[in-house]
């Protein structure tokens, strides 16, 4: 009998669920067909091109096209972990995700703890103009401005290092630069566009906390530490998590446009291989392999990184 009444009482709340739910949307109209792009843009460009991810288990045929080329099971992924790029191609994307991540994240955080405490209008305006100019350049155009600063004869960094006595450095073309200097130009140009996050979220903040504080005799360090820094401890941890599942999949137009075949060695990432096998050597179905394999690691470690969040602070994306 019980059973029978919760399903009559569940058949009695569905209509009025769906009248919420419409009233709702009613209410919300504006906002959702604002989200109408949004959502198109996913659809279109996200999650339509998921059916080409067949070609990964094929041998994949131009003139026969995705469904008619032959089934070939885990023939490309066997070819790819058992080859010699595997080793070489992971540990340089883990390497280089890791010290981007880990060299980078902190540096958004402090500018924007910085610039909150800075009372001067003009300065920080100044400020954050040049920090944010690097994020409205193309990758093509930050990474010409490298090539020229770090060239080996006219760039300014090696005639500073002439100037001091020191013989110049070829920086792109020696293997133990290459990582620094990827690190380097991801900090300055992702920086002060980052700042704008956290500089968002300090202002979230209840100005009642800082009042009290300074009634209670703070000093503005203090208020940093125990007011500013947890306030935005939760975009920290989001960010965290974001950047973490992103961390293996290093982007490959920096990389494809500052390395060289001598600096394949330490160089070379999953994304700069599948944009050479799929495009230059038109093997499709062995790029799309390799690059399914690249969004499985990034989607564990993305995973991985918000359940360690949730265990140790309490907080994740969901």
């Amino acid at each position: 009998m019980e059973s029978a009444a919760r399903q009559a009482g569940n058949a009695a709340n569905k209509p009025s669920r769906l009248a919420a739910a419409w009233k709702h949307m009613k209410r919300d109209r504006q906002l959702l067909i604002l989200f109408i792009p949004c959502l198109a843009f996913y659809l279109i460009f996200r999650y339509g091109p998921l059916y080409g991810l067949l070609i990964a288990f094929k041998d994949y045929s131009v003139f026969q096209g995705i469904w008619d080329s032959p089934w070939v099971g885990l023939k490309h992924f066997e070819k790819f972990f058992g080859g010699n790029d595997f080793a070489l191609l992971f540990r340089n994307t883990l390497l280089l995700g890791f010290l981007t991540l880990i060299c980078s994240f902190p540096f958004p955080i402090l500018l924007a703890l910085m610039l909150n405490e800075v009372r001067m209008k003009w300065f920080k305006k100044s400020v954050q103009t040049f920090s944010y100019l690097p994020a409205f350049l193309s990758v093509v155009i930050i990474c010409s401005m490298i090539i020229d600063f770090l060239s080996p004869t006219h760039g300014i960094i090696n005639q500073l290092i002439s100037a001091f006595g020191f013989e110049p450095i070829y920086f792109l073309g020696e293997k133990a630069w290459f990582r620094p200097v990827y690190v380097i130009s991801e900090i300055w140009a992702n920086m002060g566009y980052e700042s704008i996050i956290y500089l968002a979220a300090i202002a979230s903040i209840d100005p009642t906390l800082y009042e009290a504080a300074r009634v209670d005799g703070a000093n503005r360090y203090h208020m940093m530490r125990h007011i500013t820094v947890p306030g935005i401890m939760a975009t920290i941890v989001v960010m965290f998590i974001l950047k973490t599942g992103s961390m293996i999949r290093v982007g490959y137009e920096k990389v494809l446009l500052l390395y060289s075949p001598m600096t394949y060695e330490v160089a070379d990432v999953f994304s700069t291989f599948v944009y050479r096998k799929g495009l230059l050597e038109s093997n499709y179905s062995y790029a799309a392999a390799v690059g399914l394999f690249e969004a499985l690691v990034a989607l564990v470690m993305l995973l991985a990184a918000n359940f360690v969040s949730r265990r140790l602070g309490g907080r994740g994306l969901w």
